[in-house]
């Protein structure tokens, strides 16, 4: 037996967080019964509702998209802006990986797939992500260490990152700066520059793991291979 949230993500119909605020919206029934806890526990036997929907095992998806500028990393948007599900033509019902902000591109994983979603996520798995920040002004190199070291952002310390300066451009005084680091906190990038008194005019995040956007332009995607899922797995299973 496992947890009913867990059971429902792992079937595809949403991430355990949202799983979790449907349970407590008492929108999740259990055999007919609505439930109450979190901690309910379930069977693969047992019928699961959600908004009156009966739950049931999907085949799993994988996706790589590279996210153009101007999209919502979402299912949906309130504002009726363009989100990363009307790009991604799925009969699924698949949702992203994490996120990347509305004028952030690059890679972004979708998926039905709860299991994997919540350990990719998760900080103890420290999966890396770089980033490239087009800043303004030169990024120096006591700046840079400091992002190595992490920064005080919203009362907290970021983790130890990699840093390092790809280029400066003194007729724009603008940097290029590489970043990778494994949270994912919001704005995180941006707030990190900003801390040492940088504005980010520009951000894309290049890699994802070990997984990067060879071959694709911006608003393309492509299935993940079974080699590919399969490395995934070992990343956060050997954690």
């Amino acid at each position: 037996m496992e947890r009913i949230q867990k059971i429902i993500a792992n079937r595809g119909y949403c991430s355990r967080r949202k799983a979790e605020e449907y349970i407590l919206a008492g929108k999740v029934r259990l055999n007919g019964e609505i439930v109450k806890e979190l901690g309910t526990l379930a069977q693969p036997s047992d019928i699961i509702e959600v908004n009156g929907d009966i739950i049931k095992q999907e085949d799993k998806e994988y996706i790589l998209l590279y996210k153009p500028r101007g999209v919502i990393t979402s299912t949906n948007d309130d504002k009726k802006r363009k989100t990363v599900i009307d790009i991604v033509k799925s009969k699924k019902r698949i949702y992203p990986v994490g996120r990347l902000d509305y004028d952030t591109s690059g890679i972004l994983l979708l998926t039905n797939d709860g299991e994997l979603t919540n350990s990719l996520i998760h900080p103890k798995n420290e999966i890396e992500k770089m980033y490239i920040a087009k800043v303004k002004g030169f990024v120096n190199k006591d700046d840079i260490k400091s992002l190595c070291r992490g920064v005080v952002i919203d009362g907290y310390k970021t983790a130890p990152a990699k840093a390092k300066l790809k280029k400066y451009d003194r007729s724009t005084n603008t940097s290029i700066v590489e970043l990778i680091i494994h949270e994912g906190k919001n704005h995180q990038v941006k707030k990190m520059f900003s801390t040492l008194g940088y504005e980010v005019l520009k951000l894309k995040r290049e890699t994802f793991a070990f997984l990067n956007l060879n071959g694709l332009k911006s608003g393309e995607y492509r299935n993940l291979t079974p080699k590919e899922v399969k490395i995934l797995y070992s990343l956060v299973q050997k954690k």
